[in-house]
Order: structure tokens, then C-alpha cells, then sequence
């Protein structure tokens, strides 16, 4: 089934990043890809994660899913993730991303973090 494919795809890619391999994780995101951080910022392309993701993990984050919903293309996560910021501070939020799928690939990426 593809909506257990999309989930098996997501979930090596959260393994990843949990494991500091950013570049695990972007191979799983077409070239184009597309993540939109409600409210905040707009990453357009593969290299804009990439520099963001160098920029924001600076330790690797740790993220606890609590629900993958499947529909066609889409997969949605929730859960909560914690990240260390430049001070050492570690910052908690709850998220909501909202995964668009071409093919086998993340193509696009609506997060709701707060």
C-alpha cells in the first residue's frame, strides 16, 4: 500500500536526521522541493534545506511522532520535537507537517510548529 510506502519513507528519513545524516534525509526530497514553515519561512529547493537544516540542527533534534495519517500523496505527522539552539538552550514544540509525495520522494512540506 502506497499510504504505508509513504510512511515506511518518512520515518527513515526522521531516523536519519535523528542521527545527524542531513544528507540521509535530503535524499529522500525531490530536487524542488518545497517546505513552508507557517508563519515564518519558505525553503524552495534541495540547497536551501540543506543550509537551513545546517543552521537549525546544530545538534541532531529530537523528534517523537505521535500520529502518521496517509491519504493518496499526502502523509500527515504529528508530534513534538526538541532542538538545541546556538545558546544551548533546548527549545520544545508541538508540530503538525503536512508531506506532499512525488513518486517515492518528499516534494512538499506544510509545518505548523508551535
Amino acid at each position: 500500500m502506497m499510504s504505508d510506502k509513504n510512511k515506511a519513507i518518512l520515518l527513515k528519513g526522521n531516523a536519519a536526521i535523528s542521527e545527524g545524516d542531513h544528507e540521509g534525509f535530503l535524499s529522500l526530497c525531490t530536487e524542488d522541493t518545497e517546505w513552508t514553515f507557517v508563519g515564518d519561512t519558505v525553503l524552495k529547493g534541495k540547497e536551501a534545506v540543506r543550509q537551513w537544516m545546517a543552521k537549525t540542527y546544530i545538534k541532531p533534534p529530537k523528534v517523537t511522532v505521535a500520529n502518521l495519517i496517509a491519504e493518496g500523496d499526502y502523509l500527515i505527522a504529528t508530534g513534538d520535537v526538541a532542538v538545541m539552539e546556538a545558546d544551548g538552550n533546548e527549545t520544545r514544540s508541538a508540530y503538525c507537517d503536512i508531506w506532499r509525495f512525488r513518486g517515492e520522494q518528499l516534494a512538499e512540506l506544510t509545518a505548523f510548529v508551535i
